[in-house]
């Protein structure tokens, strides 16, 4: 059978996509894209049946489309996916593809397609709970409504803060914190991110983190606060 890949608009393949990040069961780390009109979208058939869908965006550019960053087949279908990739790679037009090593179709992918390619981040998800404390801290919201979204105090001195960047898809929330230079070193960053934890599933919500694969203290702050690695997003190039 052959396959027809066609630029659609995103509600003509929202139904697969939605099926997709239900399978996968995991923080999209991209899922933002297609809100803000960063990406296009492109539906995969074969006898006239949807079977699966792609998307691109730039990345380095939004206004570019050059990065597969989606790549998706219903499972009775993946056994045509050494058919449809590089057709679909063709009619995009993309030099590069990215993925999350947890998504195990677009990581075959990525191997199977790509040269040269380099892990960006470290991908993380809850592990256990911790019971990390620091006497005299207190975690709170910030009162300032222009500030961080979540402060941590000692002595009456904000000596860490941050809060959630909602970019990810239902329900899991990106967990970010900073700590003052003069207090690092000291686990206020672990203890902030325990408490920021506990604050997400109160939300409702399902924390997650990321970092760059070279920023080992980040690393180390978010792992002993509990989180662990649950992948890491690689990318790339497309080879001709």
């Amino acid at each position: 059978m052959e396959a027809e890949i066609h630029k659609v608009p995103l509600h003509e393949i929202q139904d697969l996509r939605d099926l997709s990040l239900r399978e996968n069961n995991f923080q999209f780390v991209h899922d933002k894209c297609h809100g803000a009109g960063w990406a296009d979208t492109y539906l995969f058939s074969m006898a006239n049946e949807p079977v699966g869908y792609g998307s691109v965006w730039g990345k380095d550019d939004r206004k570019a489309r050059d990065t597969i960053f989606e790549f998706y087949l219903l499972r009775s279908y993946r056994k045509f996916a050494n058919m449809i990739f590089p057709k679909f790679r063709i009619i995009s037009g993309a030099g590069f593809m990215e993925c999350q090593t947890n998504n195990k179709l677009q990581s075959e992918m990525v191997f199977a397609y790509t040269r040269n390619i380099y892990a960006e981040a470290i991908l993380f998800e809850d592990g256990f709970q911790t019971g990390l404390s620091i006497p005299g801290t207190s975690f709170k919201k910030h009162a300032d409504g222009n500030g961080p979204e979540y402060v941590l105090e000692q002595a009456g001195q904000i000596v860490a803060s941050g809060g959630y960047v909602r970019n990810y898809n239902f329900p899991y929330i990106d967990m970010y914190y900073e700590v003052g230079e003069d207090y690092r070193r000291k686990g206020f960053g672990s203890l902030f991110t325990q408490e920021l934890k506990k604050e997400a599933y109160r939300l409702k919500r399902v924390p997650a983190a990321r970092c760059n694969v070279k920023n080992d203290a980040s690393k180390a702050t978010l792992l002993r606060a509990g989180m662990k690695v649950c992948g890491h997003m690689l990318i790339g190039e497309l080879a001709l």
